[in-house]
């Protein structure tokens, strides 16, 4: 029933823009866009404090839940997929670098199961640590960290983010007042020393290692990160690397260490040269 109510209303909104059967697929998306477009170009916004109050917005809502089943209407009758992804529906397995890793490593810690450096890399170690994590939790355990697992993970442990944070200060610390390729190129450097041998095999130990980061010697690292401090970490964590493996930098203006100036440059980003 509620299929044929949702096609009834198809059909009724294909007639008023005078889309034939024989029309295309685009020219129905474009329809119920111009739709969507005139009834969002009549909504106010509505403030947490005007929440309960504003009628007006209240029915802009409606007319906003009314589109949008018009939406899904279309969606079924052209065949397309307009719902994302699930956040449980990703798939972590070995050989991923990402934010989401990290998270699962934390969540591993904190129960227990995961006693290696944080690095959120998806290696042997990882894969164990799950495999120890399913056996507990009488899910499959193959070691590999699919939605079943994630699930379950989310239940037994809260996501503190805490990593992702310090990372995210220390971007914030070090290269505020860089473009976000900058940013980004910073927070590399520390993912690209978590696999160095030369450095710690753990983000915060790296972040923490004494005398490698101005921020943490000065107090800069405890200000408030930006939104886009945060983006250039995660950004970092899930594999860009605008410095193409570099271990340091320094902004060659303001640096004193000769060890750092003598070193080859291997690219310049804003007012840091980065080098290995």
């Amino acid at each position: 029933m509620k299929n044929s109510n949702k096609m009834d209303q198809t059909n009724k909104m294909a007639k008023k823009h005078n889309v034939s059967g024989t029309k295309s697929a685009n020219e129905l998306i474009r329809a119920y866009r111009l739709e969507l477009s005139k009834s969002a170009g009549n909504m106010e916004p509505i403030t947490v404090s005007r929440a309960v109050t504003h009628r007006r917005g209240k029915k802009a809502g409606k007319r906003a839940g009314r589109v949008s089943v018009l939406l899904g209407a279309f969606a079924i009758a052209l065949g397309l997929t307009m719902a994302p992804p699930s956040a449980g529906a990703q798939k972590l397995e070995k050989g991923v670098q990402s934010e989401h890793v990290l998270q699962l490593q934390e969540q591993l810690r904190d129960l227990g199961y995961f006693k290696a450096g944080l690095t959120g890399y998806y290696g042997s170690i990882t894969k164990s640590a799950v495999r120890k994590f399913q056996q507990a939790q009488g899910l499959s355990a193959d070691g590999i960290a699919g939605p079943a697992t994630l699930n379950r993970l989310n239940k037994k442990a809260k996501a503190e983010g805490e990593t992702l944070r310090q990372l995210a200060k220390l971007i914030h610390g070090e290269a505020r007042g860089e473009s976000f390729e900058g940013q980004v190129a910073v927070g590399a450097v520390v993912l690209n020393r978590v696999q160095s041998s030369a450095f710690p095999s753990s983000i915060p130990q790296v972040i923490f290692q004494k005398g490698q980061f101005t921020a943490i010697d000065d107090g800069q690292f405890n200000t408030k990160p930006t939104a886009t401090s945060y983006k250039a970490a995660r950004k970092a964590l899930n594999g860009a690397d605008p410095t193409n493996g570099a271990l340091y930098y320094y902004n060659p203006k303001i640096a004193t260490s000769l060890w750092s100036k003598s070193r080859p440059t291997l690219l310049t980003i804003g007012q840091h040269d980065f080098t290995r």
